[in-house]
């Protein structure tokens, strides 16, 4: 299972995470057939109620830190954990791994993801 896999299916446990979306696919180059497109998201809920429901969720800042929201979980937080999920994400930046800047794009896309799954997301967090 993907590391974005685990992380829907922490939140969604009833949902199928082989089917969830890491990142779009990427185009077909010219005169190959056509990758299908992921199958429609279904809605799945609210994600900040899930989450703030979770033993441990009030001394954790899972709203921001990406490191908080692997813990909340019970997901591997550590560096070579969040670099597993910026390679998934395809990360291209050029911020420093661990950095400030390459921990909130990483919160940001994993966000992202989730709603692009089905799940409901609040204003503050899908941005």
């Amino acid at each position: 299972m993907s590391f974005f896999g685990k992380i829907f299916s922490k939140i969604f446990p009833s949902a199928n995470a082989a089917e969830v979306v890491a990142a779009p696919p990427a185009p077909a180059p010219a005169g190959a057939p056509a990758v299908p497109a992921p199958p429609p998201s279904i809605p799945l809920g609210e994600v900040a109620p899930i989450l703030d429901a979770m033993p441990g969720a009030a001394s954790l800042n899972w709203r921001t830190s990406i490191v908080d929201l692997l813990k909340l979980l019970g997901l591997e937080s550590g560096l070579a954990a969040r670099k597993e999920l910026a390679n998934e994400l395809i990360y291209t930046g050029n911020d420093e791994p661990g950095s400030a800047a390459w921990n909130i794009w990483l919160h940001k896309q994993v966000m992202s993801r989730i709603a692009a799954n089905g799940g409901t997301l609040p204003p503050e967090l899908r941005d």
